[in-house]
């Protein structure tokens, strides 16, 4: 491979780097999964698993197959594909919070073995499909045929049981759901739910065990998370109790990624002979919905409706960015995102000087060092870069290719970066970076 720019300026080996993404990923496979990483996250993570095996499709095609298959093996009977599937080798105590506090046997229709009980983006779909057009071999044909009633079942689960306003948007019940789990976007509703700091005596986080307490979210924040998932659990995580749930967002991460792969569903439909025909009809009224109840004109961004509260939720996080990914998003708010990409805020460009953070970089609260209140992740850019190829802007999404890249040479396979230094923060050795990192460096533009 040639060499191109690191975030410094000079060249990079970028088989050297494709190389560093391969070895961690290998050290990173637990049999039939990638943990994220072997220090933080030592069980299976759900949208992780997505976005490796994206990755993984380009240099171990049969291990992507693998990934989606058992993850997709701890899928509800009610079509939930859960954010943790637990290994059950793995000594108590290895993650907190752990099976002993979600409990996930003791709720109908769960699994045999253990889980959250809480969902992620639906992006699945999407890495199934990209999956497969990395490696169009008949084993993956015959992997998408076997996806795809799960994938379906899943997409059924989200509107049936999650539309909890009516509006044809999800609603998530957690910060956790919404995979940006301590943005700024959730300050407001995070800050009714009723919790103590102290509660988290009684715990031994293991987070912050592995990195630096004041990168992670706080004790009074995780008092509310717990507070939210026992909610959750004591009503069996059942949905139709959710009407007096404390934490009822519509997220436009969340429902572009809903959206998105209602059209990748459309494509595997065509693909394995199904109709693809409801798929499309699913995916406009989604994105309709998603311009309906979620896009702010005074603004020209989208932005999380509160919907215990009924209002949108101000900040201005790299979440309104994402439904760019939505082909058939229309125009006027498409282009509305390019200028919200482009400003001072974010900084996409065809040169980057800084890479894209996940906050608003002017505003008072934003925190560079913090878990989603400023870092640079890359699956986030992943997905902002599929926009700006969706809708014209190659020359953006250009630039925001080579800053990832820049990134990863820079500072290696890390969770997330410094948003103005590209330092590498979080977990060392991280799944979704290196296999989103072989993705981009498969593509030229």
């Amino acid at each position: 491979m040639t060499a191109a720019p690191t975030r410094t300026g000079g060249p990079t080996d970028l088989g050297a780097l494709r190389q560093l993404a391969v070895t961690t990923l290998d050290a990173n496979w637990e049999h039939d999964h990638t943990v994220p990483s072997r220090t933080l996250y030592p069980h299976q993570w759900s949208w992780d698993s997505a976005f490796i095996a994206i990755g993984l499709a380009h240099v171990r095609p049969e291990r992507a197959w693998r990934e989606l298959a058992s993850l997709f093996r701890a899928q509800w009977a009610d079509g939930r594909v859960p954010h943790i599937v637990f290994n059950p080798a793995l000594r108590v105590g290895a993650y907190f919070p752990g099976p002993e506090l979600w409990r996930s046997t003791d709720a109908q229709g769960a699994p045999a073995g253990h889980t959250s009980g809480l969902v992620q983006p639906p992006v699945h779909a999407l890495a199934a499909l990209l999956a497969y057009r990395r490696a169009p071999e008949p084993v993956g044909l015959a992997a998408l045929h076997e996806l795809y009633p799960a994938l379906v079942a899943q997409q059924r689960y989200l509107a049936d049981r999650r539309d909890v306003a009516g509006d044809g948007l999800v609603c998530i019940v957690h910060p956790w759901e919404s995979g940006l789990d301590n943005s700024p976007a959730w300050d407001d509703p995070m800050a009714a739910v009723p919790a103590e700091a102290a509660v988290m005596r009684a715990y031994r986080r293991h987070d912050t065990a592995h990195a630096d307490a004041a990168h992670r979210p706080t004790d009074l924040d995780y008092a509310r998370y717990l507070a939210i998932v026992a909610a959750y659990r004591d009503h069996g995580y059942a949905d139709r109790a959710l009407a007096d749930h404390p934490f009822l967002v519509e997220c436009p991460l969340f429902n572009a990624a809903f959206g998105a792969a209602e059209h990748a569903l459309a494509e595997i439909a065509a693909l394995i002979g199904a109709d693809p025909g409801p798929h499309r009809v699913r995916a406009t009224r989604i994105t309709e919905a998603l311009v309906r109840r979620l896009y702010d004109p005074a603004t020209g961004t989208f932005q999380p409706r509160d919907v215990r509260a009924g209002r949108l939720l101000g900040a201005r996080t790299v979440l309104g960015l994402t439904p760019l990914i939505l082909p058939d998003l229309p125009t006027a708010q498409a282009d509305a995102l390019v200028v919200e990409a482009r400003s001072a805020r974010f900084g996409v460009a065809a040169r980057m000087d800084r890479p894209l953070p996940s906050h608003d970089r002017t505003a008072p609260d934003f925190e560079p060092l913090r878990y989603w209140r400023g870092p640079s992740w890359l699956n986030i850019g992943w997905l902002v870069r599929r926009g700006l190829l969706a809708h014209g802007h190659p020359e953006l999404a250009a630039g925001l290719r080579r800053s990832m890249i820049g990134l990863v040479a820079g500072a290696g396979c890390h969770e997330y970066f410094h948003p103005d230094s590209g330092a590498g923060l979080g977990s060392a050795a991280f799944g979704w970076t290196a296999a989103l990192v072989l993705d981009l460096l498969a593509d030229e533009v």
